[in-house]
C-alpha cells in the first residue's frame, strides 16, 4: 500500500501514524531503536501491512497483470493504483473530507521534523506542493506520482505509463481492491488491538 493507505490503516493514533507514514525509510529492527515507541509501533504496523500486502492472493493478481511489462516494479505500481481508490471512494471510509484529512496528515508529519529520516523530509515538500493525497483520486495525480517515482528510480522502470494499463483493466483493479482492502482494514484491526 502507498502512503495514503499507510496513513488511513494507523486508526485516529497520531504517532503511529506518523511511523506507518515513515516506514519505508527506516531499515532494519535497530532502527526502531532510536524512535519513540509509539512511532516505533507505527513503523512495526508498516512492515506488518507490507507483508500481509505482498503475500495476499489477490493483490498477486493485480501484480500478475503488470509483471510481464514493469517486472519488480509491479508491486509499487499496484501500491499506487489502490491508493487511487481509497482515495476515488474516500467518503466510504472516512468521516473527515479527503482534502482535511490530507492536510492534516502533511501538518502533522512536519511538525514531527526531528523524528523525520532524511529521505522524507526531502520528499515531504515535493508531497505537500503537489498535494499528493489529494491528488490521488484523480487519475492524473497518479500518472504525477508514478512519473515522479520512474524518474528516480535507478533502471528503466516504465512507471510513468502505467496509467494506461489502469485505464484498460480499470474495473478489474477496482474488483480487486475492493475485494482486498477490507481484509487488510480487519487485519489492521486485529494487529492494533490484539484480543486477549
Amino acid at each position: 500500500m502507498n502512503f495514503l493507505a499507510h496513513a488511513y490503516l494507523s486508526g485516529d493514533q497520531t504517532k503511529i501514524m506518523i511511523g506507518n507514514f515513515i516506514g519505508d525509510f527506516v531499515k532494519g529492527r535497530e532502527g526502531l531503536k532510536k524512535f519513540d515507541p509509539m512511532i516505533a509501533k507505527g513503523i512495526s504496523l508498516h512492515r506488518a501491512i507490507d507483508e500481509f500486502t505482498d503475500d495476499h492472493v489477490v493483490v498477486t493478481e493485480s501484480k500478475k497483470r503488470l509483471r510481464p511489462k514493469y517486472r519488480h516494479y509491479a508491486g509499487v505500481i499496484v501500491d499506487v493504483f489502490y491508493d487511487h481508490f481509497l482515495a476515488s471512494e474516500w467518503h466510504l471510509y472516512h468521516r473527515k473530507p479527503l482534502n482535511d484529512y490530507a492536510q492534516w496528515v502533511y501538518h502533522t508529519i512536519q511538525a514531527s521534523e526531528e523524528e523525520l529520516p532524511p529521505g522524507v523530509k526531502y520528499m515531504l515538500p515535493y508531497m505537500m506542493n503537489g498535494d499528493w493525497l489529494y491528488n490521488y483520486r484523480e487519475l492524473s495525480g497518479i500518472g504525477r506520482a508514478l512519473s515522479g517515482m520512474s524518474r528516480r528510480t535507478p533502471y528503466e522502470s516504465k512507471m510513468d505509463e502505467a496509467v494506461a494499463d489502469l485505464e484498460k483493466d480499470y474495473a478489474l483493479y477496482k474488483a480487486e481492491f475492493d475485494l482486498f482492502f477490507p481484509q487488510l482494514m480487519k487485519h489492521c484491526e486485529h494487529w492494533l488491538h490484539p484480543r486477549h
